[in-house]
């Protein structure tokens, strides 16, 4: 039987960071930031579902190329209009932008490898040559 969280369910930072398999310093971190709001009791932090949720999105933002700018905006947008159509809009154009951004990436690498590819060549011939003339060069032994 599976516990299903509820919104009244609690996290501490090491439940937080174990289950993510990062470091609490990288959770102290996204709280510094803004993007996380952990309530306190004493010096302990109390995490809430919220909160886990915004840390699984973080984190998958941070996969998919998203700056912690840009997913603390969409964090911003969605606060403000719960119906969330222009953070979809938002998440929309930023998806477009990394699209891009990765397209051009990749074009690049290819350029990259032929560069490379030609240099390989090149230096085999080079090295083919030199072996060639170092042969001619060589008295032969009878």
């Amino acid at each position: 039987m599976t516990i299903r969280p509820t919104p009244q369910t609690t996290y501490s930072i090491s439940d937080l960071s174990r289950e993510f398999d990062i470091t609490t310093r990288s959770i102290r971190f996204y709280e510094d930031q803004g993007l996380l709001k952990p309530k306190r009791r004493g010096q302990t932090r109390i995490y809430s579902l919220k909160d886990k949720v915004r840390l699984k999105l973080i984190l998958r933002g941070k996969r998919l190329g998203f700056s912690l700018a840009e997913t603390r905006r969409l964090f911003e947008l969605y606060d403000a209009d719960k119906s969330s159509r222009a953070q979809l809009n938002t998440m929309l154009a930023l998806i477009e932008e990394k699209k891009t951004s990765l397209q051009q990436q990749m074009d690049d690498i290819k350029v990259v490898l032929m560069e490379l590819n030609s240099a390989e060549v090149q230096c085999h011939q080079a090295l083919e040559e030199m072996a060639q003339e170092h042969a001619e060069l060589s008295p032969t032994s009878s």
